[in-house]
């Protein structure tokens, strides 16, 4: 019988339990988890912090900006290599959607060896997002 996966709102998760689960998803290539007080800053930032935990250890997140009114941005959804194929991303997902309200936008940009699994649990892709890149910030953001 595989373990049971708790869901929860942690709005004040430890950062090096953040970084340690960016680590093990590969998300961490993506984030600049060198930089500790921007990571922490980013986590006391975010409108949600969802997390999945397996027998205590943190091993999914959800990291989440919204209005709560028309836009969610779900900026960070990792999920621990060990633990991924088992819908957990996707349990993160609608439980984030839930938290900021169904009637908002869920919006996401794919890490790019994840772009085939949203439409895969019913994503609907956006030709149109722009960016521009940001500068790289002061030493520290504290």
């Amino acid at each position: 019988m595989a373990a049971e996966i708790c869901y929860q709102l942690e709005p004040d998760l430890p950062v090096a339990e953040f970084i340690a689960v960016l680590q093990s998803s590969t998300l961490a290539e993506r984030r600049p988890i060198e930089d500790v007080p921007r990571m922490d800053l980013m986590l006391r930032q975010a409108d949600i912090i969802l997390t999945a935990r397996c027998e205590g250890k943190l091993i999914g997140i959800s990291r989440t900006l919204t209005d709560r009114s028309y836009s969610t941005y779900l900026a960070d959804l990792a999920v621990a290599s060990t633990h991924q194929g088992q819908g957990i991303g996707k349990e993160l997902i609608r439980r984030t959607h839930e938290a900021a309200g169904l009637h908002t936008n869920l919006i996401l940009i794919a890490a790019p060896g994840a772009r085939s699994y949203y439409p895969h649990i019913g994503m609907d892709s956006h030709d149109s997002c722009w960016m521009i890149r940001g500068e790289k910030p002061p030493m520290s953001l504290s």
